[in-house]
This record gives structure tokens, C-alpha cells and sequence, in this order.
């Protein structure tokens, strides 16, 4: 059964324009020319409720997979000084969760 991981990072108020810019100018494509975005589901941003916030989703086979993948992202200087360097700072909150798929219903 597949492993997700449910990433929330809470920013400070007015700072989602910049963070927004950074995964599209570095974030995103490191991933992407990395290899690293294979287990990614989505990047979303929330519109109600708590704002401020961006929220991705992950899918791993399971959790050796999961921590492979973060080991390689964290090893990537494009990731890591290209984008995490400039990201960090615009963060006030970062939340993780492990979610494991019910046995019923759809699954993405």
C-alpha cells in the first residue's frame, strides 16, 4: 500500500507572491531537471480557511522510498541552494504528515 506525504508550509503574510515566483523560477524545475518530481501528486494553495499556505502531496511505494527521495533532494545543490536557501526565510510554519491509503475508494 502506497505511503503519501502531506507537506503544509504556513508563510508570513504577504510573502506568497515570492514564494510563489521562487517554485516557479527554481523550485519546480530543480525538481523536475533533478528527477525528483516523479513522486509528486500536487502543489496546491489554499483559498479558504487558513490562507498563506502552500501544500503538496507525495506518493511513495513506502517509506525506504520516501527517504531515499528526500536524501536526493537535499543533496541537490540546484534544490537546495537554488531554491531552499531563498525559500526558507518566507516560512514561518512547515507541517509534515504521513498519511497511509485506506483500503477503500480511490487513490491517487
Amino acid at each position: 500500500m502506497a505511503l503519501y506525504e502531506l507537506r503544509t508550509y504556513t508563510l508570513y503574510v504577504g510573502k506568497m507572491a515570492e514564494a510563489v515566483k521562487l517554485y516557479q523560477t527554481y523550485g519546480y524545475p530543480a525538481l523536475e531537471q533533478g528527477g525528483h518530481a516523479r513522486h509528486l501528486v500536487g502543489y496546491f494553495q489554499g483559498d479558504t480557511g487558513t490562507i498563506n499556505q502552500i501544500v503538496h502531496l507525495w506518493k511513495f511505494a513506502d517509506d525506504a522510498a520516501r527517504r531515499a527521495h528526500w536524501a536526493a533532494v537535499f543533496a541537490d545543490p540546484a534544490f537546495m541552494d537554488g531554491f531552499a536557501a531563498k525559500f526558507r526565510p518566507l516560512v514561518m510554519s512547515q507541517e509534515v504528515k504521513l498519511l497511509n491509503a485506506a483500503p477503500w475508494g480511490p487513490h491517487p
